[in-house]
């Protein structure tokens, strides 16, 4: 063999296989995603700009690499600004497994949101929340039920009812904190939001019950956010046994109120009893199995996402001294109001500095930081094709976050809020019809413990320079150890 025929067949080796491997990997997720697309369109469509990524991996890698290396989680997006402009808040991706639209605009999450119809909601799995749950079904059963559950937990005199009963739960519960001195912010919210859910949906008093529960639930969460591989061992099967357990331990209790109905005097003023007996303006009422999946979806909702709230007033309060000190003050001067009594749901309402550090609480909490849909069948946006089967993920973060709808987004500043957020840019609870039910339950309860915490308490941060970790969701990696004690 001579010279230039070694030559030739070294640089085939060394050069053409790996332009030809960086060529698939850079290009194969485009051909397979969008190739049968151009083919269905007659040759040409007009995608969101965007990248596909690697095969397999889409673009995970890069969501992982901002969000758990580098710990930036805002620099995903505003990569994809830099790279392709804003244009009109939409970018094609593939991410979780699936091919994707990421909308991060006011404008475009408003278009989807506002679809229920075209592009419904598939995440969390029906297995897990139940098919009669508000959070999965669709059209008339949705608006239906989303009825019965917003009177129950978020109508003005639900409200009055659960501020009531929450109180000495969280009154409480901060007195056994500062009888321990230090503690874990995270385990300990989490206590107290459980305990408040017990009370609230069906009556559930400290003790073995409400422990079962706890654990069920922890693993229900856990596989929520799992693949869903219905196998002995994975997280998926276990919160399916999980979901079974919680559901019979609710369906027991349903049962004896059934049976007891009539001779029964007390009146449990919970989710439970407010879903049994609610009526619809024809008179029907729940079947036991849309109770038993509203009240176990309710609790997954509800759980995680206000016991996190809750840890995070303790952090930015702990951060910012001079916003403690001016929700201190209201509150103290609500309490002598009140001779000491505990606040009622209109004391609340003229807590109006409380409800301004809920709000930004909130936000910046960021719990859930984006959420899915599916396109249920081709359409446009501004131009752009939207592909069937494709999912939709609405990413609520980046609208908490972006400097051009806050001012020093990332600064914990309660007085932004002596105004109204810019249209669409406040979406913490979601949006739509499928605005969050309890988002009024959350406020209230955050604005209870925020009340409590004021009135009686002093704490600090054992580690200040604690880093934040991203995924699930935004939470202080020691989570969040605290020194607490009375005033």
């Amino acid at each position: 063999m001579d010279i230039s025929s070694e030559t030739w067949w070294f640089a085939l080796v060394f050069g053409g296989v790996p332009l030809l491997v960086w060529v698939l990997l850079k290009w194969w997720n485009e051909i397979w995603y969008i190739g049968p697309l151009k083919l269905r369109h007659g040759g040409y469509v007009k995608l969101p700009p965007g990248n596909m990524g690697l095969p397999y991996f889409g673009e995970m890698l890069s969501f992982l690499w901002y969000f758990k290396i580098l710990r930036r989680p805002d620099d995903f997006i505003e990569a994809k600004r830099q790279r392709y402009g804003d244009g009109v808040g939409v970018y094609r991706t593939c991410l979780f497994g699936t091919p994707s639209i990421i909308s991060c605009s006011p404008a475009s999450n408003k278009f989807f949101l506002q679809r229920d119809n075209i592009f419904p909601i598939n995440w969390p799995s029906t297995e897990l929340v139940g098919e009669s749950s508000v959070a999965v079904v669709n059209g008339k059963a949705h608006t239906r039920l989303r009825s019965y559950v917003f009177n129950a937990i978020n109508s003005p005199d639900a409200l009055k009812r659960i501020v009531l009963v929450v109180q000495p739960r969280i009154a409480s519960s901060l007195q056994l904190w500062a009888d321990k001195g230090t503690l874990n912010g995270m385990k300990e919210t989490k206590k107290v939001t459980f305990a408040n859910i017990g009370k609230m949906f069906a009556n559930f008093e400290p003790g073995p019950v409400l422990d079962l529960l706890d654990g069920y639930f922890a693993g229900i969460i856990g596989g929520v956010r799992a693949q869903r591989i219905n196998v002995p061992g994975t997280a998926y099967h276990h919160a399916l046994k999980c979901r079974k357990s919680a559901t019979d331990i609710f369906r027991k209790e349903l049962e004896s109120r059934r049976m007891h109905a009539k001779s029964q005097i007390e009146e449990r003023n919970d989710l439970m009893d407010g879903l049994i007996n609610m009526k619809d303006e024809q008179g029907k009422q729940l079947g036991d199995e849309e109770v038993l999946d509203n009240i176990v979806s309710l609790v997954i909702a509800g759980y995680e996402s206000t016991s996190l709230a809750s840890m995070w007033a303790l952090y930015y309060l702990a951060k910012f001294p001079d916003v403690l000190q001016k929700l201190r003050d209201e509150n103290l001067a609500m309490t002598r109001k009140k001779n000491g009594d505990f606040i009622t749901a209109k004391d609340i309402s003229e807590l109006k500095y409380t409800n301004k550090v809920v709000e930004e609480t909130i936000r910046l909490a960021n719990v859930a930081p984006f959420i899915f849909r599916l396109v249920k069948e081709d359409t446009e946006y501004q131009g752009y094709k939207i592909p069937k089967d494709w999912k939709i993920i609405i990413w609520l973060r980046h609208l908490h976050t972006d400097p051009r709808n806050y001012n020093d987004p990332m600064s914990f500043n309660p007085d932004r809020w002596n105004g109204p957020a810019k249209p669409g840019t406040f979406q913490v609870f979601g949006g739509g019809a499928r605005i969050c039910a309890g988002n009024m339950l959350a406020r209230v309860q955050i604005a209870i413990f925020l009340h409590h915490l004021a009135i009686g308490y002093k704490w600090e941060l054992i580690n200040h320079g604690t880093k934040i970790t991203y995924l699930p969701h935004p939470k202080p990696e020691d989570g969040l150890q605290i020194k607490f004690r009375r005033i």
